[in-house]
């Protein structure tokens, strides 16, 4: 009989060819379970190279990375869809062994991020965090920073004196296509509001910015009001865009930058005006869903959170394969989603 050759392997293994290369010659990166997939399967076809690839294996032993993740929303959607992307990007990262501690607030407490904070620095090589610029995070983050604890905010930027890595959307961009959808899909020049959740996430500042940029430079006859806060509640945000109706019944759209958009598109779905109101918001959820379905929202801009993950978890491996500060300091703007109805 002919002895296996590497495409017989490969087809064993259910990898290609390339893949079978690289775990031969120990050049690229392929993920530990995807290597010892190849060993398992050259030992059931009698491949020729099964000593070599156990060596391979046995030598090339990954390197381990623990990080230490803080995620800070009273949103369950959003938390645990971001903990779950960061969870299986950790699993299936071929850059080493990546374990995640990942810690939750369910509130906009800086403190208790901060207390988190501390306490996974202890027994991590880097963090990753969702939490508001606030004076005691950015200390935080300069503290650690000194002893060599690079931190790296994910969804929304945070000012640091150390450099701080980020991951996330543009915020500029994303709030400049917002105002592009709502000039576009009005009817006529008008109102628009701007929701946001608090002014400590960066993230909500950049938008709004963003969003009174475009307007100013292409659409003057829009008349842009002054942003209303929601403080991430959807009782809140009901409450306040109930307000802003009442107060401003000639409004065509709404930017709603913020948690507690259940409580906008309540608001929306219960006034009486037939005038017709075009509004934009964040994210694909079981609530953002059915407001593109029944056309009280126009459009959503949603996070790719697969990628954002992926991207989160590569940029902790650089930070502590590199501790220049460029390399600390690196951005990652992943490209955002546009989902109207016809693309849910």
């Amino acid at each position: 009989m002919n002895r296996p050759t590497i495409p017989d392997l490969a087809a064993a293994a259910g990898v290609s060819v390339a893949t079978v290369n690289r775990v031969l010659s120990g050049t690229g990166t392929v993920r530990q379970s995807t290597a010892q997939g190849v060993v398992d399967a050259a030992q059931q076809i009698g491949f020729y190279g099964l000593r070599a690839l156990q060596h391979r294996i046995a030598t090339s032993a990954r390197q381990v990375f623990k990080f230490g993740i803080v995620l800070q929303s009273p949103h369950r959607s959003f938390t645990e869809m971001l903990a779950s992307n960061l969870e299986r990007a950790g699993s299936e990262s071929a850059e080493g062994d990546v374990r995640l501690t990942i810690e939750v607030v369910e509130d906009l407490s800086p403190e208790r991020v901060v207390s988190i904070m501390n306490a996974l620095s202890s027994d991590a090589d880097a963090l990753a965090i969702v939490a508001p610029d606030h004076p005691i995070v950015s200390e935080t983050i300069d503290r650690l920073g000194d002893k060599g604890m690079p931190v790296v905010d994910l969804i929304s930027p945070i000012s640091a004196r150390v450099p701080v890595g980020y991951v996330g959307l543009d915020s500029w961009k994303v709030e400049r296509a917002s105002a592009w959808a709502l000039a576009n899909t009005s009817r006529r020049p008008g109102k628009l509001a701007i929701l946001i959740g608090t002014h400590r996430f960066r993230n909500h500042d950049l938008n709004k910015s963003g969003f009174r940029s475009y307007f100013r430079e292409n659409e003057g006859e829009f008349v842009i009001l002054e942003s209303i806060s929601t403080f991430e509640s959807d009782a809140i945000a009901r409450e306040v865009t109930e307000k802003l109706l009442r107060d401003h019944p000639d409004s065509c759209g709404i930017a709603i930058f913020c948690g507690g958009v259940s409580g906008v598109l309540a608001a929306l779905r219960s006034r009486k005006s037939t005038q017709a109101i075009r509004a934009v918001s964040y994210d694909l959820f079981d609530s953002t869903i059915a407001g593109l379905v029944d056309h009280t929202l126009t459009m959503v801009i949603a996070h790719p959170y697969e990628r954002v993950a992926r991207e989160a978890i590569a940029t902790l491996v650089r930070t502590r394969r590199n501790a220049e500060p460029q390399a600390v300091g690196q951005s990652v703007h992943v490209p955002f989603e546009l989902h109207t109805v016809e693309t849910i």
